[in-house]
């Protein structure tokens, strides 16, 4: 509805809206696995007792390559998981594969850092911690997007980035709670309680049904059909049902004829480009510097001779939160394109001022101290209202059914990737011993945010209001980002013959349609009970 945002589904779309909302919103608190044991890592190494039970210095801190490996190990472990949620998602399927990645792997990695006394097991246990995080980090929007409406689907698997926020805040508040006890329950007690987040995620999954899309993948109409009239609360031969899950084949039938689902395939035409786009946003996502702030905020606080660096970062995590409620409601409403760019500016300016003022005045300066955090703070809000929910929701939508789960899981392990790259080189970067950089290291976050505005401008293409379906036909049919805003669809899958219509494009496809149409003098195309 223009002009205001609810959650109150358009009056022409039949069943009911509200399990498909519940249901994505529910799924998305897995975000708070991946969040909280992010944020954990930040407390648990500016504590005292851990400092002096785990470090193996005469002083008891960690040297800059104990600290980058205990820090990255985890996104290490995600990068592997993410490449794993392939197999894990197409085989297993989404539900499964996400009650396995959160119950067994990630609780096994949780298990390895509680009992551990000395560095080796602790950082054994972050690796499969991380390995089960990268597994769900890429199953989740995978999910959501497989069952949400197409009106509400960007704000539904924006709140995966919304459960991560919360991880993190909920992490910070438990750190700040223990960081003053001189005994194991300083860590323990922080890294204990990820098995309740677990456990609510794992018998939450075991009443919800597996996606439509999947079983219509692996050929399995009627319980497509059954799990779609769930999502729908509607019976499963209405109408409505049918249209909906005989597009969804048609497009999969479309999609294997022309070729296999192989990983080759993901490389090829529209997917191609579809891939090097979703690598691309979620690296750029990473280079922003939100994790330099969220992994390292309470040491450089600390050592930049801030007070109360703890405070400072439950305030920041408090923050990063809030503001991604206005990214919820403004995905929907200015869409994906004109969201990522009004954040990747806010961003852009932001770090640099960060950057200048630490520069110049130099932290013991207390006006300068209050302006760093200040526009910290805002940079914050810029990045949870924009980049951080909607990275996730462009590469939930971009792909085809038949490579969804492989490019999904590829563009997932690219964020792990430079996860894994900043965490263990910012030691390095801000160390005194090494690059000293200190607040320069905002210049280098501000300059990749100033990349992210002309990589959203030539790269990200409207899907706001498009069904999963209707995404190939814009890639198959505009061939530039900007113009994107102006597609409108024209093209009805049911309606495709894959054997006739072999090796024409879209566009095409779409113009044929659009003839018959016309002639017919048809203004609507009748809605099929049969299967396709």
């Amino acid at each position: 509805m223009p002009g205001r945002f609810a959650l109150k589904k358009p009056e022409h779309v039949p069943g009911k809206a509200w399990p498909a909302i519940l249901i994505g919103l529910f799924v998305a608190f897995g975000g708070v696995l991946f969040g909280y044991d992010t944020g954990t890592i930040s407390g648990i190494l500016a504590m005292p007792y851990w400092l002096r039970e785990f470090s193996t210095e005469a002083d008891g801190e960690l040297t800059g390559s104990q600290d980058a490996l205990i820090v990255s190990i985890l996104s290490a472990g995600t990068f592997f998981g993410a490449l794993l949620a392939s197999p894990f998602g197409d085989l297993m399927g989404r539900r499964l594969g996400l009650m396995t990645a959160t119950g067994i792997v990630f609780n096994f990695g949780v298990i390895l850092q509680t009992a551990s006394t000395s560095q080796p097991l602790f950082i054994a246990g972050r690796f499969f911690a991380g390995l089960g995080v990268g597994l769900v980090s890429a199953l989740i929007p995978m999910y959501q997007s497989e069952t949400a409406p197409k009106w509400i689907r960007g704000t539904i698997v924006g709140a995966y980035q919304l459960a991560i926020t919360i991880g993190l805040f909920l992490a910070a508040i438990v750190n700040n709670s223990t960081k003053d006890r001189m005994d194991t329950g300083s860590y323990r007690i922080p890294i204990s309680i990820q098995f309740l987040w677990s456990l609510i995620l794992v018998i939450g999954l075991i009443f919800l049904p597996e996606t439509p899309r999947y079983l219509i993948k692996m050929d399995k109409y009627d319980k497509a059909a059954i799990s779609l009239g769930q999502l729908r609360r509607l019976p499963v031969d209405h109408p409505a049902v049918l249209e909906e899950l005989n597009e969804v084949q048609a497009n999969h039938l479309y999609e294997m004829s022309l070729g296999k689902a192989s990983y080759m395939e993901c490389i090829k035409g529209t997917v191609g480009k579809r891939l090097l786009t979703g690598c691309l946003l979620q690296a750029l996502q990473q280079l922003t510097g939100v994790n330099f702030i969220f992994y390292y905020g309470t040491q450089y606080f600390k050592n930049a001779g801030f007070q109360n660096p703890f405070t400072i970062q439950v305030i920041t995590n408090a923050i990063n939160v809030a503001s991604t409620f206005p990214g919820l409601y403004m995905v929907e409403r200015l869409g994906r394109r004109n969201l990522l760019l009004m954040g990747a500016i806010g961003m852009c300016v932001c770090q640099y001022i960060v950057a200048i003022t630490g520069t110049v005045a130099g932290t013991a300066d207390l006006g300068a101290q209050r302006a760093a955090i200040a526009f910290v703070c805002i940079y914050i809000f810029f990045f949870a209202s924009s980049w951080g929910p909607v990275a996730w929701v462009v590469t939930g939508e971009l792909f085809p059914l038949k490579v969804r789960a492989k490019c999904l899981s590829m563009t997932t392990a690219s964020n792990w990737l430079l996860n894994w790259a900043i965490a263990y080189s910012t030691p390095y970067m801000v160390d005194q011993d090494h690059a000293n950089l200190q607040s320069k290291v905002f210049f280098v976050w501000g300059s990749f945010c100033f990349v992210c505005i002309a990589f959203v401008w030539f790269m990200i293409y409207e899907t706001k209001g498009l069904s999963l379906e209707q995404v190939d036909e814009l890639y198959g049919i505009v061939s530039k980002a900007w113009k994107s805003k102006d597609f409108r669809p024209a093209l009805n899958f049911a309606d495709v013959d894959a054997d006739t219509h072999r090796g024409m494009s879209l566009a095409d496809i779409a113009a044929n349609q659009e003839r018959k149409r016309s002639v017919q003098h048809d203004a609507e195309v009748p809605i099929t009970s049969e299967k396709v």
